[in-house]
């Protein structure tokens, strides 16, 4: 009878072991604290690249205010090139409205002439035939023009008072008709350098709209990719702290049941000692035996952190082949540009004004910054020879006039300047379009 009792207390002990011991739950946790632990290692790599985005995105901002405040200034240099334009277009109009005028002046003044030539021949060949005064005829025969018979008839001291008057007219007409077609011929070169001008800032216009047009699409394209990138990466990690917190919820759930049914075996297992104890009492008074069950294994931990790094600023040039770098990307060409405060503040500038500035930078004054220009600066220091070129020498160029482009070489077959297609810039001079608009002309301040 003992040993029947001590047999049922071992398989008692053993089923309560069995019970304590839960294999299966603890399989079933097990899989999901991995299951949780690779989310959150997942949910980490996002957030880790979420922060690397949200500093692109900061530098892409960054990036993006450039772009914007680049974009302003080149609708500014686009605004102050149309006035430009149109004044140029009303001097165009004015210039030729006088070309014409003095054009017809000097039409009134060759028939004006013709007749008082035909006077001046009518009295010479009365006084020839009347044998006049000799000295007369001697300066008509004498002249080689009608030009040089009056200069030389009005130095006759014996001519009538009637004839004197005459030529004096004559002359005088003779000077305003030369004042006039130089005055024309003037005005004609003045007309052909402002179309040419015009020209110049139409293909600049053109170039500056496709510019601008350009940059307004890549930002556009940059900020809806940003966007899209921020929202995709945000999607994922609510994804991913869903699927975690389900998971969490689970184990939650997971373990309170398996507390519930420690709880009730450990219950059934008192009873059943319980039982069995009186049972044993009543058989053989012998006294029972009591077995520890195990506890149950406590859940592992984990976290993890990360650190962003840090950048240093870009130290200043100082001197004239590298001053001038500071625009590069920040400027806009607009002619007559460059020559005030406000426009230098703003960066717009042409390449006779920026030449002006780049060497007050380091001290050198090269005139009065309004009237500076490329013709000004061809003679503001010494001719070289172009194979002895050196850096922070003037180059200029033949663009839409000779010497219609000047710039600092730099080095290398290259040189900075404002250029018109892309504001202040380094451009290579030993090749392409430069290569073949160098005139050779190289002034040494």
């Amino acid at each position: 009878m003992k040993k029947k009792m001590l047999l049922l207390n071992t398989t008692v002990l053993l089923g309560l072991g069995g019970v304590l011991s839960t294999p299966a739950y603890a399989s079933t946790i097990q899989d999901m604290e991995s299951q949780k632990s690779q989310i959150q290692n997942q949910r980490q790599d996002v957030q880790s690249n979420i922060k690397a985005a949200s500093d692109e995105l900061t530098r892409l901002q960054a990036e993006q205010d450039q772009m914007k405040a680049q974009l302003e200034r080149l609708t500014l240099a686009e605004e102050e090139n149309n006035k430009k334009a149109q004044k140029t277009e009303a001097d165009i109009k004015e210039t030729s409205k006088q070309v014409d005028q003095l054009e017809k002046e000097i039409k009134l003044l060759q028939e004006k002439l013709e007749k008082r030539n035909d006077i001046l021949k009518d009295r010479a060949r009365s006084m020839q035939e009347s044998g006049g005064n000799v000295e007369y005829l001697q300066v008509l025969l004498g002249s080689s023009s009608f030009g040089d018979f009056v200069d030389r008839a009005l130095a006759v001291s014996t001519i009538v008072d009637a004839d004197r008057g005459i030529l004096t007219e004559t002359k005088n007409m003779q000077d305003e008709l030369k004042t006039k077609q130089a005055d024309v011929k003037s005005k004609l070169a003045s007309l052909e350098d402002m179309k040419a001008e015009l020209d110049e800032m139409t293909v600049q216009l053109a170039a500056q709209k496709k510019q601008k047009d350009a940059l307004a699409k890549e930002l556009k394209d940059k900020e809806a990719k940003n966007e899209e990138l921020k929202a995709s990466l945000q999607s994922k990690d609510s994804s991913l702290a869903n699927e975690q917190s389900t998971l969490e919820q689970n184990i939650k759930d997971q373990k309170a049941a398996e507390e519930a049914a420690r709880k009730a075996a450990e219950q059934a297992a008192k009873e059943a000692a319980k039982k069995a104890a009186e049972q044993s009492q009543k058989a053989a008074a012998a006294p029972s035996e009591k077995a520890d069950s195990p506890s149950p294994k406590a859940a592992p931990k984990a976290s993890s952190n990360d650190v962003a790094p840090t950048s240093a600023p870009a130290p200043k040039a100082s001197n004239v082949v590298t001053v001038g770098n500071r625009w590069i990307g920040n400027s806009a060409y607009v002619f007559g540009g460059g020559r005030s405060q406000s426009d230098i503040n703003h960066g717009l500038f042409d390449c006779s004004s920026f030449v002006h500035w780049a060497y007050s930078q380091v001290g050198v004054n090269l005139g009065p910054l309004g009237s500076v220009s490329t013709e000004t600066l061809k003679h503001a220091g010494t001719q070289v020879s172009s194979s002895q070129m050196q850096p922070g020498d003037l180059v200029f160029f033949d663009t839409y006039k000779k010497d219609g482009h000047v710039g600092i070489y730099v080095g290398g077959g290259k040189f900075i300047g404002a250029q018109s297609s892309t504001g202040v810039a380094i451009a290579n001079m030993s090749s392409g379009y430069w290569k073949q608009k160098f005139n050779g002309r190289v002034v040494r301040i």
